[in-house]
């Protein structure tokens, strides 16, 4: 079996989501590949969408289903025990992709000998193969034998893991696994899969469609999606230090731990809905010292963090009450100058 792609499944049954993604699967121009769809304990009628395309395809598609719900990256690694592939793909049950992707991705894989290749990926608002917003998902630099160079670009702008595939050496070699029963899972495990590869090829198409609607773990905020954020981060430094690589990269690793632990996470849970708490953020806060003491001298800290956002961090530091006044006021200004513009 040439290629193993997974595909995890949550309650995708409505508006033809579900469908649409595997139609995109099943018409791949490649031979010799899977599907393998894990339902993660739907409660409406995605597992029989897959049951039936799985009786339509009985060559290519597999169902799986967990009879509890461990989100994404509890089916994924279902999904890895059950591929049979030598390489590996993902895709999230409501994105699809150009007909000849993974073709496309495997023969540069192929003909360079890499072990991991990618490409870029388009926003789109319709169930449609037009052309959507282009997004780069990758650089034409980080192609090629992986040097150190390479894997610290790679740490910090490595893209997303569902528009690449992977010799399934990288994820069994190593023991990789995603974390279960939190969104966010790849984030976590992001860098050290990438680490294991020693050869990238990037090809610079947009053949992925990431869909974009208000049921997307990216467009929700809530407390809960705050935590998992702040548990993926932890993933970072926990999977770097267990294959070895923490020292060598550790600015690159404690800059994407920043990101993802704190700055994201801090801005998001203040502007989203519902109660706030401002223990919450001292404890983020507390943490965040705690496990890089330095991150604020970071140098792709002092380069890429937006400077109100750093002062805004500055304060939280020296203190999560004197912050919370100043940014609930900074708020309601805002908020004031957009209604005056407004009317």
């Amino acid at each position: 079996m040439k290629l193993s792609v997974i595909v995890p499944v949550y309650n995708m049954a409505a508006e033809g989501k579900l469908e649409y993604c595997l139609e995109s699967l099943v018409h791949q121009t490649l031979e010799d590949y899977e599907i393998i769809g894990v339902d993660d304990a739907s409660t409406d009628d995605s597992y029989e969408i897959l049951r039936r395309y799985e009786r339509l395809y009985p060559q290519k598609v597999r169902a799986a289903r967990s009879e509890v719900n461990l989100r994404q990256g509890g089916a994924k690694n279902i999904g890895l025990s059950l591929a049979q592939g030598e390489w590996i793909g993902f895709i999230d049950s409501d994105d699809w992709i150009a007909p000849d992707m993974y073709e496309r991705l495997l023969k540069r894989a192929e003909e360079t000998g890499a072990d991991m290749a990618g490409c870029d990926y388009q926003l789109t608002w319709e169930h449609s193969m037009a052309p959507g917003q282009a997004v780069a998902n990758g650089k034409t630099e980080q192609s090629g034998v992986l040097t150190k160079e390479k894997y610290r670009s790679l740490i910090l702008d490595g893209g997303s893991l569902v528009v690449k595939i992977y010799r399934r050496e990288i994820f069994f070699r190593s023991g990789l696994r995603f974390p279960e029963h939190i969104f966010y899972e790849d984030n976590a495990i992001a860098a050290a899969v990438m680490l294991q590869a020693r050869h990238y090829e990037y090809l610079p198409e947009p053949l992925y469609y990431y869909y974009q609607h208000g049921g997307s773990t990216v467009h929700t905020i809530s407390r809960k999606r705050c935590e998992d954020r702040m548990e993926a981060a932890r993933g970072i430094v926990r999977e770097a230090k267990r294959l070895g690589f923490f020292s060598e990269y550790r600015t690159e690793l404690c800059f994407s731990f920043t990101v993802l632990f704190y700055v994201n996470t801090l801005f998001s849970y203040m502007v989203g809905k519902g109660r706030k708490s401002p223990g919450f953020v001292r404890k983020m806060g507390k943490e965040m010292r705690e496990t890089f003491p330095d991150f604020q001298t970071n140098p792709y800290y002092r380069e890429r963090i937006h400077p109100e956002e750093k002062k805004l961090i500055a304060m939280q530091q020296k203190s999560t009450l004197f912050f919370w006044a100043y940014y609930k006021l900074l708020w309601a200004y805002r908020n004031f100058r957009a209604k005056r513009r407004a009317a």
